[in-house]
């Protein structure tokens, strides 16, 4: 191999959820740019072909709150990047039971099932990475998002069992915990948090959004890929089962 053109991906598969846009997109792209065959999972079939064309990748359209669909998906990645989710702002006294359970099956039974799968494939070779996109909110909890919060948390914990079991067997498992993240996830939130709030649309970014960090802005999805791809990568083959706050001082209060 030719060591001077050498990507540090090269020859390695990934699996990445929600990756049609936002974050997951962002970190297909960047795997694929560093070597990496990536398998763009999502459940909108035409931005997942999109991207998966333009990367070189291929497109897996999933359901991931069907558990046959989850356990459908491929068993051969070596790098597995837990990102889909989904939100519902509301208080606990008034959140749809139905909404709760979707959320929890989607961010915490999937990522199981996912690792349950390709776990084996990364143990036999002793070589594998996996990276959960967790959240500001899998450390901190805020009001109305008991079942994101909860969701969060619970990936937190399955990423250090993970860490503590593939340590033998050369596999790391991490968190990217990010703050507000602009993505259509997040854009969808502002009117729904306006209303909680009882506040205007215009003011949800600055006063519920950016109240907490102490970086004023909201956090491009290629920042958190590039943490994604670093852990990733050799220089990180000793950072396991951690959590990696991308927010801004957020978790410094």
């Amino acid at each position: 191999m030719d060591t001077t053109t050498a990507r540090p991906l090269d020859g390695r598969t990934a699996l990445v959820t929600g990756a049609a846009s936002g974050i997951g997109r962002a970190c297909a792209e960047a795997l694929a740019e560093a070597g990496a065959r990536v398998y763009v999972v999502d459940l909108a079939a035409d931005p997942a072909k999109e991207v998966a064309e333009r990367i070189g990748g291929q497109a897996i359209v999933a359901d991931l709150a069907d558990p046959a669909a989850v356990d459908a998906l491929p068993d051969d990645a070596d790098i597995v990047v837990n990102n889909a989710g989904l939100q519902h702002v509301a208080p606990v006294h008034e959140f749809p039971p139905e909404r709760f359970v979707l959320i929890q099956r989607v961010m915490v039974e999937a990522p199981f099932r996912i690792l349950r799968r390709t776990l084996p494939h990364m143990y036999a070779q002793e070589w594998g990475r996996v990276v959960n996109i967790s959240s500001v909110h899998g450390l901190r909890a805020s009001a109305f998002k008991s079942a994101y919060v909860t969701a969060k948390h619970a990936l937190e914990g399955l990423s250090k069992t993970v860490a503590l079991e593939g340590a033998p067997h050369g596999v790391t498992s991490n968190c990217v915990n990010p703050g507000y993240v602009r993505t259509p996830l997040v854009e969808k939130q502002i009117a729904a948090q306006a209303l909680t709030h009882g506040i205007p649309e215009s003011e949800v970014v600055e006063r519920v959004m950016l109240d907490r960090p102490a970086m004023k802005r909201l956090i491009e999805p290629a920042e958190v890929a590039a943490l994604a791809l670093f852990l990733c990568t050799p220089a990180a083959s000793y950072l396991t089962g951690a959590s990696l706050p991308l927010d801004g001082a957020w978790t410094a209060h």
